[in-house]
């Protein structure tokens, strides 16, 4: 048992070491401005795995973000391929030189994000419901911004340290 035990502290400590810094993407270009990107409307696709690779969901969202004083809230409506749709506004603020901290309705505590170059890495605990029941599971996510127009999206799904699945997303702003 004890064995078992070491073998898994060994596997979390060894998959936490794996972190990438958003700071490696400090020099890649275009540079992501949240606020630019995401002011006024923003359409998204996108698509829930399980660990396996099968996909459950796929989904559409409508974005309209805009700002209040140095507060930027987003309002996410999301259409998912079985019909249901869901909410989402997230109030977002700066925390410092490419840090930003941000609420919303199902995010426990404090989503925390970072902005470097192209890139953003947010992480948080969102309050996820399945089959009736609610699950409080980590979510790992990273933007890229690949043009002035286009965003990719890829989230990794965690409970106790194991992955749960992916989420991938492609975000493109509407024109005004």
């Amino acid at each position: 048992m004890l064995n078992k035990l070491v073998l898994l502290l060994f596997c979390l400590c060894l998959g936490s070491c794996s972190d990438i810094d958003v700071n490696r993407y400090s020099q890649e270009t275009p540079k992501l401005e949240l606020r630019d990107f995401f002011s006024g409307r923003v359409d998204a696709w996108g698509m829930f795995q399980k660990r396996s690779g099968e996909v459950i969901k796929r989904f559409h969202a409508v974005i309209n973000s805009h700002s209040e004083g140095d507060r930027f809230i987003m309002h996410e409506d999301f259409t998912y391929s079985d019909g249901t749709k869901q909410t989402r506004v997230w109030t977002l603020h700066p925390d410092g030189p490419g840090r930003w901290r941000g609420t919303a309705g199902d995010v426990v505590g404090e989503a925390i994000g970072e902005v470097a170059g192209n890139a953003l890495h947010w992480r948080y605990v969102l309050s996820l419901p399945v089959d009736g029941k609610v699950y409080q599971v980590n979510f790992d996510d990273w933007m890229y911004l690949l043009d002035d127009d286009t965003m990719a999206n890829r989230s990794s799904m965690t409970k106790f340290g194991f992955e749960l699945g992916q989420v991938t997303l492609f975000f493109r702003k509407q024109a005004s």
